[in-house]
Order: C-alpha cells, then structure tokens, then sequence
C-alpha cells in the first residue's frame, strides 16, 4: 500500500511542479523570443534610417556600396533611377529575390498606398514605410519600400530583410529551454521521490507501532483468558483442595487483565490529547520521601540497597500533579526493581538547578545499550524480550513520557558510572 501510495505521491508532486515549470518557462521563452523579434525589428528600422540618410545626401551610388550593405544589414535591396535600373546593380538577381520584391511592393501600394512606381514632381520630402510581410514561401521577413527625391529625378527603393537569423536563434533557444525543462523535470522526478519517501516514512512507522501495539495487546489480553479460562474448566472437575487455588488464579490474571486495560485506556487518553490533569502546589522532596517509603519494604524482600537523596536546602514547590508525578516515579522505581539483581543498588534522587527540578531513578542492573534507549519508550518493548515478569507489559514507560509531556518536561536515560541504567526526567520550576 505504501509503495503504492509513494509512487502515486511521486508522479503527482513530478506532474504538478512540472507542469508549473514547463508553464512558467513557455512565458518566460515567449516574453524572450518578443524581445528577440522586438530588437531585430529595431535594428531594421535603425538600418533602414541609415540607408535612406545616405541615399538622400548621395549622388553617386556604387555597386560596391550596395553589396555592403546588402552584406552587412542581411538584406536584399532594388534601387532604380526615376523608373530605370541602376546600370552597376547585380546583373544576376535571383528569381525568388525578385518574386519577394515585387510582393514588397504589392504590400506597400494596396497596404500602405506607396506607389514606388509613382513619384509626385511636386514632392520635396522622402517618404517611406516599413513592416513586416509573410512571404510567398511562408517565411517572414521585414520589409520597406521609399521614394527619395533627387534633382533629376528620384530613387524608388524596395528593400527586403529575411528573418532567419533570428529564427534560428530562437529554435536554439527553444531547444536550450526544452533540455533544460527536461533535465529539470528529471530532478524534480528524484527530489519528489526522496521528498516523499520521507513524508510517508512517519506513516508506515506509525502503522508499523499500530500493528505492533495490536498483536501485542492481543498477546498479553490472551495471556489472563487463557488463564481465566482453563481455570473455569478445571473448576467443574476439581476437587473442594484445588478449587481456592484456581480461583486465586482466575483472581490475579483478571486483576493483571485490569491493570493492562487501564494502561492502555491511559495511553489512549494521552493520544486523544483528552488527558486532563490537576495541578496543585507540591512539595517534591516530600512526594520522593513518600515513594522511598512506598518502595522499601519491596527493596527489602528483593534484597536490594535502596537509598534516597534530596537537598537539605529548601527548594519551592512545584505546580504539578502530586499523582501522576508519583506515578512517574512509581513506573521507573518498578522498572529498576524488576530488573536490578539481589545485592545490587537502586537509588532515586532530587536536585534543583537553574529552575528546573531533575529527578533521577539509578540502578546497577545490566544497564541498556545505546541502540535502545529511545525504543524503551515504545509501547509494549521490553529490553530483555525473555523478561516475562507478569507486572510489567512494556507500557510504564511510555506512560512515564506523556506524563511527563504533560507537564512540559523530558525524560531521558542515561548510564550509570560503573554499570546500570539511569534514568531521568526533569520539569520546569514554573
């Protein structure tokens, strides 16, 4: 399903932002290719000026200069004489030259009423129009047709200017843009890819947990009805000397049953973001002193060395909830007791510095590798998956965090010098 779903996100997120790539460069091109065709225009007309300036205060008119000009401005150029060829024009014009001229002309008569067969003797100023034509070959080209009074006559020019130039720059740029639009789909195709898979990732984690927590909880719900169960059964066949013990029995796994359903309604409670607490002031080095002595007859039958340590100074009171905070410590001091060996040292201590109070649950059990320490958070984990204590479900911790959260605090784990486990959640003074 996930594969499925991170393909699915790839195309979209390559397709969408593709899109809007190609979109954003077909304007882009289209604003380049105005200019391009915008400056070619200008420098005709800039050329065109410079031609007929030179036309009008000229006499003599070589073939060498017409070949320069034709040369240098990319144009094709018919000048006659008051109606006549000028003698030194190219003697080889060609054809399709020539059908391009006379279009010219046709245009400038029936577009703009240029008549450059037709000159008023009473006219002492040139005149001249330029635009653009499509000619018979489909190209497009620029175009201008004048009359320029001499004093003998006048000057009829027709001058044509092939748009190829600029129209295979613009093809390479086109090109250029395709490439790079393509290369840079490819990219957007990769980054989409990584981008997603890191989106879904947190996803089927979470549906990973989902199941997880599911089989688990089915595992260790299983556990107590199997017990309740068979015990209901061997109840019909047993004798008046077994029949306290199977009901001892079906007792204790329903209460484990109970314990294991109100962890999960707590942890439910806390995903809802529905879990409410009460705060009140309180006196931390009393409610660590209170769960010392909670804990110490059970240090003394596991025959472990407990100790406690809190400052002599006075330290302000916390605006917590006394409960919850005391479960916090509950969970922890449970944990280093099921797991610390007979001998060993268990110790719980308070300090308060720089405004926040920190409080910390040591032991010298086996200690957690560095790999673990943030998976013993996770529902139903246990470190040593062949600890099958029946009071714990790997649920306490995980209940220690929100708890903690709640409060806007952290916990962490961290090393005991010499070998253990030490953990520690710390909790804003105000």
């Amino acid at each position: 399903m996930f594969k499925k779903l991170h393909r699915q996100m790839t195309l979209f997120c390559t397709l969408v932002t593709g899109l809007i790539l190609v979109a954003m460069s077909c304007i882009c091109l289209t604003i380049a290719e105005s200019g391009i065709k915008d400056v070619s225009y200008s420098s005709f007309i800039n050329n065109l000026n410079s031609l007929y300036s030179y036309l009008e205060n000229q006499s003599v008119i070589t073939h060498t200069w017409i070949a320069q000009m034709e040369y240098n401005y990319n144009m094709q150029m018919e000048i006659k004489d008051t109606g006549n060829n000028l003698v030194f024009q190219s003697l080889n014009p060609s054809s399709e030259g020539e059908k391009l001229i006379t279009q010219a002309k046709d245009m400038a008569l029936q577009t703009y009423g240029l008549d450059v067969h037709n000159f008023n003797k009473n006219s002492v100023l040139s005149k001249h129009k330029e635009f653009k034509m499509t000619g018979y070959d489909g190209e497009l080209y620029y175009a201008s047709a004048a009359l320029i009074p001499k004093v003998s006559g006048y000057l009829s020019i027709t001058v044509i200017s092939p748009f190829t130039t600029q129209k295979a720059q613009i093809i390479r740029q086109r090109l250029l843009f395709v490439l790079v639009d393509l290369g840079a789909v490819i990219l957007l195709g990769i980054f989409s890819w990584l981008f997603t898979r890191q989106m879904i990732r947190p996803l089927k984690e979470n549906r990973d947990k989902q199941v997880q927590f599911i089989a688990s909880a089915s595992h260790e719900l299983r556990s107590p009805l199997t017990v309740i169960t068979s015990s209901l059964s061997a109840l019909k066949i047993a004798g008046k000397e077994d029949f306290l013990r199977f009901i001892h029995a079906m007792e204790s796994e329903a209460g484990r049953m109970a314990r294991l359903i109100n962890d999960m309604l707590t942890l439910a409670n806390a995903d809802a973001r529905n879990w409410a607490i009460h705060r009140e002031p309180v006196e931390l080095d009393t409610l660590v002193l209170e769960t010392y002595e909670k804990f110490e007859p059970q240090a003394i039958v596991k025959k472990l060395n407990f100790a406690f340590h809190i400052p002599d100074q006075k330290m302000p009171a916390l605006l917590c909830d006394p409960g919850r905070i005391g479960q916090v410590l509950s969970i922890l001091l449970d944990n280093a007791f099921a797991y610390t060996p007979a001998g060993q040292k268990v110790d719980i201590s308070l300090s308060f510095e720089l405004g926040r109070f920190r409080i910390a649950v040591t032991d010298t059990g086996p200690g957690i590798v560095d790999k673990n320490k943030k998976a013993v958070f996770d529902r139903f984990y246990r470190v040593d998956s062949s600890h099958k204590d029946k009071e714990h479900f790997g649920l306490g911790l995980c209940i220690a965090r929100e708890i903690v959260k709640l409060h806007k605090g952290k916990i962490w784990i961290e090393d005991t010098p010499g070998g253990g486990t030490t953990i520690i959640f710390q909790l804003p003074g105000t």
